[in-house]
């Protein structure tokens, strides 16, 4: 509306004091009123279906974690928890999916330690691994398990070390992936070991356990929960695990370090992720819910049982280890020269 000569429209659009007040009291009011809805619609949440993306194949400890979390939640929330297995690259193109969806809570990422050797070892890569994403909390712990095909010949890691030295270049082992944390697991043990072995990649870690099991690789640096029922038929031989000290559900087989590379160890930790800006409540809401999932009784003895440990976290601790493990794996991949092919 245009200016008017009419010396009684100012007082139209400049209220005297007294109505300029009551006109900040509604305006007040209002905005009081509308701060309580936008919570609302965060304790609302969830309110339809979620999605948690898997970068590796079904059958993997980060898809079996994300499974059982997803079955719980679908339970708890009366919400259908779908889980998205997307293997490739070790982890990546899943990963690029969930950093570009809508950061409302409903697109989650099932990650393992491989997440944090991705920006250790490629020169780009699709997303920024700090910035691109929120932690909600770490799941589980998985030590590695050093497997070989019982027709190998090899009883010990000091056996495996010396065929190796004895064959350069000639044996060979699987991962999940390039990239992925069985694959810098097992470069570190090459490195540490000081063989010359090749590396053979694989979509996913049940790949890299089949391909062991039938002798087309030589070993294998699995997570103990998907070995195990492999170890038990006798279809793989365990010469190690890569934690600190020996594993309880196999107590007779020794730690890497104990077993001839003194100074080695690897854990694997699982997790689960959001694009960066979802908002804090709904990330808050995940977290509470999760961690009590991951505290329920037959959930820490499904994972007890097959040397696994629920690791509930804080999401602020999550991020925060994401952060320290991408400084130091890319100072490890540096002095071993690991690089993504």
């Amino acid at each position: 509306m245009r200016a008017s000569s009419d010396r009684t429209v100012p007082c139209l659009f400049f209220p005297a004091p007294a109505a300029m007040a009551l006109v900040l009291a509604a305006a007040c009011a209002l905005l009081i009123c509308a701060l309580p809805a936008r919570g609302a619609a965060n304790e609302g949440f969830p309110n339809k279906p979620l999605r948690v993306v898997v970068g590796f194949s079904a059958g993997s400890v980060v898809d079996v974690s994300a499974r059982v979390i997803a079955q719980k939640l679908t339970e708890s929330w009366n919400q259908q928890v779908v889980v998205d297995n997307r293997p490739s690259a070790g982890g990546i193109i899943a990963a690029q999916t969930v950093a570009h969806a809508n950061p409302d809570g409903y697109t989650l990422l099932s990650v393992s330690a491989s997440h944090a050797v991705a920006p250790a070892i490629y020169a780009k890569l699709p997303y920024d691994t700090l910035k691109d994403f929120a932690g909600i909390t770490t799941t589980v712990n998985s030590p590695a398990v050093l497997v070989v095909n019982p027709a190998l010949g090899v009883k010990s890691v000091k056996e495996l070390i010396a065929l190796a030295k004895a064959k350069p270049g000639q044996l060979n082992f699987s991962s999940g992936g390039i990239g992925s944390a069985t694959h810098f697991s097992a470069e570190l043990f090459k490195s540490m070991a000081g063989i010359d072995v090749a590396h053979v990649p694989y979509k996913g870690i049940p790949e890299a356990l089949t391909e062991t099991m039938t002798g087309r690789v030589q070993y294998f640096l699995s997570p103990l929960a998907v070995a195990l029922p492999m170890m038990k038929e006798g279809k793989v031989l365990a010469l190690a695990v890569s934690s600190a000290k020996r594993v309880a559900v196999i107590p007779d087989v020794p730690t890497i370090a104990e077993a001839g590379v003194p100074g080695y160890r690897w854990d694997t930790w699982f997790g689960l992720l959001v694009p960066a800006k979802t908002p804090a409540p709904i990330i808050a809401r995940l977290n509470r819910e999760i961690t009590r999932i991951l505290n329920l009784p037959d959930v820490r003895q499904r994972w007890t049982a097959l040397g696994t440990e629920p690791i509930p976290s804080t999401a602020a601790e999550f991020d925060r280890l994401i952060a320290r493990d991408i400084a130091d794996l890319t100072k490890l991949a540096r002095a071993a020269n690991i690089k993504a092919n």
